[in-house]
């Protein structure tokens, strides 16, 4: 099992990673949804949400 250590400035992840991709969180319902492709279903996902950007 690997660490996840979040600091102001950093993530820091230990993990085996197999991808990684940015995606825009949109809206679904009542609710929000991230896309992802369908041969990762049943795998665990990690979800990071950022802060945003004020400078916009």
């Amino acid at each position: 099992m690997g660490e996840i250590r979040l600091t102001d400035e950093k993530v820091i992840l230990t993990e085996d990673v197999e991808t990684f991709y940015e995606k825009e969180v949109t809206p679904f319902g009542n609710s929000a949804k991230i896309g992802c492709p369908k041969e990762y279903i049943g795998r665990k996902a990690l979800v990071i949400v950022l802060k945003e950007d004020e400078t916009k």
